[in-house]
Order: C-alpha cells, then sequence, then structure tokens
C-alpha cells in the first residue's frame, strides 16, 4: 500500500482535511487505481487502470452526503462466444456518514458508509468504494454484441461466423421422464395434461 500526503494511503481521503461546515460542500478530484473485476469467472480489466475520480462532499447537521462520479472502459471475453469484447461504465455512486452519534467510531449499518474508517471514520477508502460501485452497474453479462450467437454446445464452433453441422436431438434426454408423464397423463383422459 502505498503512503500519500500526512500518511493517509492513497485512494484514501481525509475528510476531516476537508473542514466543511454545516451546509457546505466540497469537490475533490481523486486518482483511483481500479483493478480487474471478475464477471462469470471471467476477468475483465479496466482501462485505463487509473480513473480520475470525482468526490463530490456535502455537509449537513445530520451529518455527511458523499457522491463518486467516473468512467472507465471494460475489456474482456464475450460472455457467449470469447471474443474481445469492451464495456463502457459510467458510476455514479452516492452513501451517507451520520454525525452526532455517541459512538461515532462503532459503525451503525443503518447511518454509516461503510468505506468510512479511521480517526472518527472520517477516512474514505475511495479505492474499494470505487470497486464495489464498478461492480454494482455491471449488467448479467458483458457481450461483444447483443445478438451473438454464442458458441456451439456440441462442437464449440463460433456461430457468430457460420453454423456448424451439428445435429439438434430436440429434446434434452434429462427431460425424457417429463414427456413420458405427460403422455401418461394425455393417454388416461387428463385434460390438465
Amino acid at each position: 500500500m502505498t503512503v500519500g500526503h500526512r500518511g493517509v494511503p492513497e485512494g484514501v481521503v481525509d475528510l476531516r482535511r476537508l473542514d466543511l461546515a454545516p451546509g457546505a460542500g466540497a469537490r475533490v478530484d481523486v486518482p483511483v487505481a481500479l483493478g480487474d473485476i471478475t464477471l462469470g469467472g471471467q476477468p475483465y480489466a479496466p482501462g485505463p487502470r487509473v480513473v480520475d475520480a470525482r468526490l463530490d462532499v456535502g455537509s449537513s447537521g445530520s451529518g455527511l452526503g458523499l457522491r463518486l462520479r467516473f468512467a472507465t472502459m471494460l475489456t474482456g471475453p464475450c460472455q457467449r462466444c470469447l471474443a474481445p469484447s469492451s464495456l463502457g461504465v459510467g458510476v455514479d455512486a452516492r452513501d451517507f456518514q451520520a454525525s452526532g452519534r455517541a459512538d461515532a467510531d462503532a459503525p451503525d449499518d443503518d447511518l454509516d458508509c461503510e468505506y468510512l474508517a479511521g480517526p472518527m471514520r472520517m477516512e474514505l477508502d475511495v479505492t474499494a468504494w470505487a470497486r464495489d460501485a464498478v461492480a454494482e452497474v455491471l449488467p448479467m453479462s458483458i457481450l461483444c454484441r447483443e445478438e451473438c450467437a454464442g458458441l456451439c454446445a456440441r462442437c464449440g464452433a463460433d456461430l457468430n461466423v457460420a453454423q456448424c453441422d451439428c445435429v439438434d436431438d430436440g429434446v434434452d434426454p434429462r427431460w425424457a421422464a417429463l414427456d413420458e408423464l405427460k403422455e401418461r397423463l394425455a393417454a388416461s383422459g387428463d385434460e390438465d395434461a
């Protein structure tokens, strides 16, 4: 871990240094190093590795409002055909840190930002927040294109390039028992079959 200004690790912002009065706000531009993201067992690399994140901090009588914004591009394999793919990701994450609680050093899941630590919970780990914020906005799968046909389940051919000669047997043999049950019910005259 690299240590930045005044002994605070890089990627961590000491919110005490902002010295915000209630009703005041501040903008902090923070370089954030992003690591690879794993989705569906596949690694996706961010580009660039270090993004310029914008952190907005607003102070109120009840606590600190936090907002983190940045954009990045993830590159890795398509989850259907394994061809190279990329996805632009825009992050706009918000959190809150309550103030005025009797035990400010003990976190409260409902009132506290989980990325704050240190004395009086005022050191914000922007790197951890950025990593989790990227994961929260990802789609279920990253594809080379929406209409990707994927790979043949039998021979592994890329169906985006050409159709293979594999024959579709129709029904999966694991469903055969249900087909037999349906036929028996139909033969017995059960109209709901």
